[in-house]
């Protein structure tokens, strides 16, 4: 049998679009639904449901399975679900519609290849709608999936799906999109999600299954020809010949890591070179050693030479481009949190594996996420997507967002209520030209 890809993929749009009920019967007719879990929805249908009293089962409680969710009929928190066909493994991040859970959404889309927006057939576009696009453009997904939904309810018409396909291509295709597909579908009867059906021959596109499983969004993530190593965890042991070195442990973020690379570690830019790359193996529960390493594999790497290097810390490779170093830089944020920004206050910044304090000096504008129009502010309220000026306590080595998302990305934290208040996406040094 021939090795199959994974494809990470997430939803998004507005509350009660049908995000949860797309998942849930595109599980279902996928087979990816155990016989166990069947019951059980069943079971929850009759005590939660929100169909029709001749449907048995309300597939939208597959990945609503908080009380409060299945009480309001809303997503609250990411669900994450996996099935495979015999083209493709598939992860999913059925994530939530509502205004307040937009950090949810943030969440369950960082590391998505492809996201699936979900629009009433009846209702239209809101403005969450557009939020989640644009909140999807700035976190690099290639592929955007227009899925117009409940299309039951408007009698399956051609004429509908078609004005309202129209009505948003233009503000899609202005967004940093690499592919933008529509797929007329309705989630509860299931039809365009893994078969054409009999309602809509005047369709001929593919159906939602199909488009993940042909989808090459994949192979667009950020794992450059650059390579990054960030430092978690420094570890004394025995390796080898019963030699007492170090081992430096983390999980590779991009690029190939080899036995003989020559490296700099950064911020403080000495060189060294790779004696040898440790891994777990699954099988055999025991330390074993490899000669190379490939993004997300967690690894413990020893040098040849004894250096100062702490958690925090990245490997990059001598041979190629390597990341910034810097206190300063512009990036694209997402304000989560109920009080608005602060700019006297010192904020703790979590990049990878480092954490230091910082500060937001200005704001260069607000994102207006109905017209694309940079705006003026002084303020930065929840949900707002700003571009922002922030200076560190200690120096960062990053990338920009584009090149690379995991050096590329960092979060802000309340050190007063330990609260994550914002996302951001790092543009480009302050003193890069």
């Amino acid at each position: 049998m021939s090795e199959i890809d994974t494809l990470r993929f997430s939803t998004a749009g507005s509350v009660d679009d049908g995000k949860s009920t797309l998942i849930g019967r595109l599980l279902y007719e996928a087979h990816g639904i155990f016989a166990d879990q069947l019951l059980s929805l069943e079971s929850a249908t009759t005590r939660h449901g929100h169909v029709d009293e001749n449907d048995a089962i309300d597939f939208s409680l597959l990945t609503d399975g908080l009380i409060a969710e299945r009480e309001q009929g809303i997503t609250i928190d990411v669900a994450y679900r996996y099935f495979a066909t015999p083209k493709r493994r598939f992860i999913i991040a059925d994530t939530p519609g509502h205004e307040q859970y937009t950090r949810n959404m943030v969440t369950g889309a960082s590391s998505a290849d492809l996201t699936i927006v979900l629009l009433d057939a009846k209702r239209g576009v809101t403005m969450q709608t557009h939020r989640h696009a644009v909140i999807a453009s700035l976190l690099g997904i290639p592929h955007l999936v227009v899925a117009i939904n409940k299309m039951d309810l408007v009698s399956y018409n051609e004429a509908t799906f078609t004005a309202l396909k129209n009505s948003v291509a233009v503000f899609f295709g202005k967004l940093n999109f690499a592919q933008i597909s529509f797929v007329p579908i309705s989630a509860l009867r299931g039809d365009m999600l893994t078969a054409h059906g009999s309602n809509m021959p005047w369709y001929q596109g593919p159906t939602i299954l199909e488009t993940l499983e042909s989808s090459s969004a994949h192979q667009r993530r950020d794992e450059t020809s650059s390579l990054y190593f960030p430092v978690q965890r420094v570890a004394k042991a025995k390796f080898g010949a019963n030699r007492d070195l170090r081992g430096y442990q983390g999980q590779l973020v991009a690029g190939q890591l080899n036995v003989g690379d020559s490296l700099t570690i950064l911020p403080a830019r000495v060189k060294a070179k790779v004696t040898a790359i440790l891994t777990m193996a699954p099988a055999a529960n025991e330390v074993t050693a490899i000669d190379e390493a490939r993004p997300g594999q967690a690894v413990t790497v020893v040098l040849d030479r004894q250096l100062d290097i702490s958690r925090g810390d990245v490997f990059a490779n001598s041979s190629y481009r390597e990341p910034y170093v810097g206190c300063a830089f512009s990036a694209s944020l997402c304000w989560f949190d109920s009080s608005i920004i602060d700019f006297q206050k010192r904020y703790w910044l979590k990049h990878v594996s480092k954490t230091v304090r910082a500060v937001v000096e200005r704001v260069d504008f607000r994102l207006n996420v109905e017209s694309l129009a940079h705006e003026e502010t002084e303020t930065v309220a929840m949900n707002d997507i700003v571009r922002v000026s922030i200076t560190t306590s200690q120096p960062l080595v990053f990338d920009r967002y584009e090149n690379c998302r995991k050096i590329g990305a960092f979060i802000l934290i309340d050190d007063t209520t330990n609260r994550t208040v914002a996302g951001g996406m790092i543009v480009a040094p302050l003193n890069d030209p």
